[in-house]
């Protein structure tokens, strides 16, 4: 189903490019990129630079989502701008150095951001599979249904204010 896993940070001039790389290590630990060579006095001569490589598999950063139980969040997340053939979502990089994963919704993150792109056939389908969870049988999601959140990230309601499920009889 993937055929590609593209991953991508923006290093500013400040910033050190063996945190960067390890950040981006923390869930891509066979991310190779073409690095920059950097400056390394004050001031800085450097200048902001895009480093991008590849990566052979998810499953770091699948078992970081189930661990932190945010697999209905990564789906609507991680599908918001995606089709069958192509997804695209970005993670915190300072949340990834601590080994969490919280989703960036295009706005400019403190610490930067992981681009992730992922390739293949059928890939709602599989992102449906991979972030499958027991609560989905009492609550069934797929992707673009109408609890998932709002494209600026904004959560949709589930339950009214009395606790009553605002889907309707199942």
């Amino acid at each position: 189903m993937i055929r590609e896993i593209e991953v991508s940070t923006t290093i500013q001039p400040y910033e050190d490019l063996d945190l960067v790389v390890n950040s981006v290590r923390s869930f891509f630990p066979d991310w190779n990129p073409d690095l920059p060579s950097r400056d390394g006095g004050f001031p800085s001569n450097n200048s902001h630079e895009i480093i991008h490589g590849f990566s052979s598999s998810l499953d770091l950063f699948l078992d970081a989502i189930r661990r932190q139980s945010i697999l209905d969040t990564a789906l609507d997340a991680m599908t918001i701008d995606g089709d069958n053939s192509i997804c695209e979502f970005s993670i915190s990089r300072l949340a990834s150095m601590a080994g969490k994963v919280s989703f960036t919704l295009g706005e400019r993150v403190f610490g930067g951001s992981i681009d992730v792109c992922i390739s293949g056939t059928k890939l709602l389908l599989w992102l449906e599979s991979v972030t499958w969870h027991e609560g989905r049988r009492g609550v069934p999601r797929y992707v673009g249904d109408d609890i998932s959140m709002q494209r600026d990230g904004r959560y949709t309601e589930w339950f009214d204010k009395s606790g009553n499920s605002i889907r309707g009889p199942d």
